[in-house]
């Protein structure tokens, strides 16, 4: 199994080479892959969202990849094949699935919320149960992963279902200009394929990790997860039974990419990515940072402290915009929870600002807000 999980390593450190600037990216959708569970990915278009699961899919030496763009018009034909004449005409309402999502392994589905309400539940059961039902015809699907891409989160409370479905979200972003140069001979290398050499991973060597996966002894970290999850909803994060769950595969992938059987600490890490909105993305960092932080363990994933370094103009601007929130005055109790949350998250942050003058700075405006949170209680 080593082996394996060197295989996999190899590709996802390919993809990462050829997408500079999205290590997390391409982390994240390996963990989905190992996990067996599915991936959302959020950002403006030419972020290169469906070209990073495009190159990853091409690295499945004998899998079959489907990727369509949805629209409000696409019919299910066009996603899961069309009716069977021939089998049509012999009185059997059949679908003839050959080169259609129900035969791939890598399913990648970009503008996912287009998804209308003729093909919205023979998709939910495909994304939730790896199962493919249409009539009377029920089929075991060989998906190892789905992916969605949107620029746009639901708005439409019927979209909810399905975009609880995706485990984990990817905030997918322009990179940063420090890295455009590299990206632009990069994205010159691809366009031109210069690469001729492609690591590969057999569809049965995923399938062989994905059961590893289950065998992760998470009884190191399972008190830690469980108070995290209590905390989480507190804070107003809505975390199904059902996701608290699935979230645990999550965890096991962490440890078991990192060469390890049991899980420790850091392996968390993968809970900053199970938002519902934006602004639960610095709240879940700030969370989840402060419950990894006091892990050194020398095996930990390389995403588990992947702290960047903060502008602090940014964040000066964001400790302001608090200020202004908690000055407003009535706030709901959620509400004064969120910004305390965030406070914290800022507060992490500021830790690891460089310049000592702003830092202190920022420090004396944070504690400030903190007094007045204090004064108010």
């Amino acid at each position: 199994m080593t082996q394996n999980i060197t295989k996999l390593n190899t590709v996802l450190n390919y993809v990462k080479d050829t997408f500079v600037g999205k290590n997390d990216v391409v982390d994240l959708l390996g963990i989905c892959l190992l996990a067996k569970e599915n991936a959302f990915l959020y950002g403006p278009p030419g972020t290169a969202k469906s070209a990073i699961v495009r190159t990853l899919s091409k690295t499945v030496k004998d899998g079959r990849n489907f990727e369509y763009l949805l629209t409000r018009f696409t019919e299910p034909n066009e996603i899961f094949g069309p009716f069977d004449i021939r089998k049509l005409k012999e009185g059997e309402l059949l679908t003839n699935t050959e080169g259609m999502m129900p035969e791939a392994s890598l399913i990648f589905l970009d503008e996912i919320f287009n998804a209308n309400s003729a093909i919205l539940n023979s998709l939910l059961t495909a994304l939730n149960e790896k199962i493919f039902k249409r009539g009377k015809e029920t089929k075991k699907l060989p998906a190892l992963m789905f992916v969605g891409a949107s620029n746009v989160l639901p708005e439409d409370e019927s979209l909810n279902a399905l975009f609880d479905r995706f485990l984990v979200r990817i905030n997918v972003d322009y990179v940063n200009p420090e890295l455009l140069q590299q990206v632009l001979l990069a994205g010159r290398k691809l366009e031109n394929e210069t690469e001729t050499h492609i690591p590969e991973i057999l569809a049965d060597e995923i399938r062989e990790l994905q059961n590893l996966c289950k065998t992760v002894d998470l009884k190191p970290i399972y008190e830690v997860y469980l108070n995290t999850i209590i905390s989480l909803r507190n804070t107003g994060i809505a975390i199904s039974d059902r996701r608290a769950v699935k979230l645990q595969n999550l965890i096991a992938a962490s440890a078991l990419i990192c060469g390890r059987n049991e899980a420790v600490l850091s392996d968390l890490w993968v809970l900053k990515h199970i938002w519902d909105t934006e602004e639960q993305i610095e709240i879940l960092e700030g969370i989840i940072n402060r419950t990894i932080e006091k892990d050194d363990h020398p095996q930990s994933h390389p995403q588990a402290m992947q702290n960047k370094t903060p502008n602090p103009e940014e964040v000066m601007k964001d400790v302001k915009i608090l200020v202004e929130k908690w000055n407003s005055g009535m706030l709901s109790f959620e509400e004064q929870n969120v910004i305390k949350d965030k406070l914290r998250y800022l507060q992490t942050r500021c830790d690891w600002i460089r310049n000592p003058e702003q830092k202190q700075y920022i420090q004396q405006e944070i504690e400030s807000l903190w007094q007045k949170i204090l004064q108010s209680v």
